[in-house]
């Protein structure tokens, strides 16, 4: 017989995994990205809200949680196992949907603090009368909170939970009931005579099988006219869906449940009751309910586990892709303005109009304003023709498309502003550096510092339009002193032009990098698992 291990030793290898699992991250819109996260989160919250507190309490009750379509029955099912309402029914459900957890009064602390389902408040009502017809909570109950009923009626071990619908047109009560059947040591799949084909409960019953929960289905609200037609052609399909040894419980459409408070008669749920109770208290039942489940989800990490590191690899690759198209975009714009300011490129335009115009028609701080104007703008470029191959390049990466990615469109006049910066920077600790120049010489008249910086600029960014303006700085400081001020002056442009790009390229890496991908989920992930089976 198939029994549960509640080994220290395998709880802290699940905690291990669990943390893995829950740091894995797809924020990029890869393919299979949205399967992944909804992998990530179910898993979670099997792990969360079922297997880590049924192994750490096996003695805890048994909670069965009925799950369906919009109105299967669901809630008129709950009340009449209870035996009294507990539960809101009707066809049409209300905007905001409550779950409902039934126990008896023995069992109510193993529910009300947060052993499963920690992330839902606890709320409590007092007993309604039965046939007070609102038992709607009140308006300032928090958004996600599951209510505690308890009834005598229930037998000691068994407790029951009432899901919102599987198919609510609210997503947060979609979610909510996958929630809720991650937590479940049995799922009650409740379906009706008019839906028991519909995609949506045979997704769950697919989903139930893969994981081998234990699960019981209900066939509700049947005609008497075509109970067995239907409960045949249900037969069928649960047995061509490999199903058929799960077992089946129908419950015929009777006048008694319209105006009987929502409650059918004993005799319509007496079986599916007994079922319940006797897996409840027989001990060897309940440990094979409990065995099965918790095997069953132990085997499908076989499977999840691989499936989720395949999915961070892929996010890891896309991610690396993109960051290789900003590094070669602005690595190859980097080397073409290197090139560009060897060869003179900024001596052009106004700067070289006031190249020829100096020191006649020119002052030395118009050239530099001139020269540093022109730095930018070929900085600029460059940034911007960084940013376009970047755009061209991402266009072709689904992954670019991430939130924080998608639609990004680098400011200009912001690039321009932090580049006007850097090179009036640069600026100012040239003419630091020439006014120290001018100071060292012993000369009676010092030549002008600004002069000095401006043929130094010039010197460095004209290429071959401006030889001669090497000449006339010697002419000013002294061969010496030309040759150390042009050197630390290539330095330091150097410098200032690599940070300039540096930056802009780590300002475009920004919002990649905070998506926070990194290549070590796969491996943990993989090895999570290895140290698992091995504990196993």
């Amino acid at each position: 017989m198939v029994t549960l291990d509640v080994r220290p030793q395998l709880l802290d290898t699940l905690s291990a995994l669990r943390d893995r699992v829950a740091a894995a991250r797809f924020p990029l819109p890869l393919a299979g990205a949205p399967r992944a996260r909804a992998n990530r989160d179910e898993l979670l919250a099997q792990l969360d809200d079922y297997l880590v507190p049924r192994l750490r309490a096996p003695e805890a009750p048994l909670l069965a949680v009925v799950g369906g379509s919009t109105g299967a029955g669901k809630s008129t099912l709950v009340n009449s196992l209870v035996g009294r309402r507990v539960s809101e029914a009707g066809v049409i459900r209300p905007t905001t949907r409550t779950p409902v957890l039934v126990c008896h009064p023995a069992d109510h602390h193993w529910f009300s603090g947060v052993r499963v389902l920690p992330d839902l408040a606890r709320v409590w009502l007092p007993h309604h009368d039965p046939r007070d017809d609102d038992l709607l909570l009140p308006a300032d109950q928090p958004a996600r909170a599951l209510r505690i009923e308890t009834a005598e009626t229930l037998p000691r071990g068994l407790a029951l939970l009432d899901a919102p619908d599987v198919d609510s047109l609210v997503a947060e009560n979609r979610v909510l009931a996958a929630e809720l059947l991650c937590a479940a040591d049995i799922w009650v799949m409740v379906t009706s005579a008019a839906r028991y084909a519909d995609a949506v409960p045979w997704h769950l019953l697919r989903t139930a099988k893969e994981y081998d929960a234990t699960l019981v289905t209900v066939l509700d609200r049947v005609p008497h006219q075509v109970v067995s037609e239907v409960s045949r052609q249900y037969a069928a399909l649960l047995t061509k869906a490999g199903l058929g040894d799960v077992p089946r419980f129908t419950v015929p459409e009777l006048p008694e449940s319209v105006w009987s408070a929502g409650l059918l008669p004993a005799t319509a749920v007496a079986p599916l009751r007994a079922w319940l109770a006797h897996h409840a208290q027989d001990p060897g039942a309940r440990q094979y309910v409990m065995a099965r489940t918790a095997h069953g989800l132990l085997d499908s990490l076989r499977t999840r586990m691989p499936e989720l590191a395949g999915a961070a690899a892929a996010q890891y690759a896309a991610a690396l892709r993109l960051t290789s198209a900003v590094e070669g975009a602005y690595d190859g714009e980097h080397a073409r303005l290197r090139a560009r300011l060897q060869s003179g490129a900024v001596l052009a335009g106004d700067a070289l109009k006031r190249w020829r115009a100096f020191p006649l028609d020119c002052t030395a701080g118009e050239l530099l304003d001139a020269l540093v104007e022109s730095l930018a703008a070929l900085l600029l470029c460059a940034v911007t023709a960084a940013d376009e191959r970047v755009a061209e390049a991402w266009q072709r990466e689904p992954a670019a498309q991430a939130p924080g990615l998608a639609g990004r469109d680098p400011s200009p006049e912001s690039a321009e502003h932090r580049i006007g910066l850097a090179v009036r920077r640069w600026r100012r600790e040239l003419e630091e550096y020439a006014e120290e120049e001018a100071r060292e010489l012993e000369r009676a008249v010092a030549p002008d510092p600004e002069a000095v910086a401006a043929l130094a600029a010039t010197a460095l960014l004209g290429g071959r339009r401006a030889r001669n303006a090497g000449e006339r700085l010697a002419d000013r400081v002294g061969a010496h002193g030309a040759l150390r001020l042009r050197d630390r002056a290539e330095r330091l442009l150097t410098e200032h032009v690599d940070r300039v790009v540096h930056r802009e390229r780590e300002r475009r890496l920004a919002p990649l990098d905070a998506l926070d991908i990194h290549p070590e989920p796969q491996a943990e992930l993989i090895a999570a698992l290895s140290v698992l089976q091995k504990e196993r």
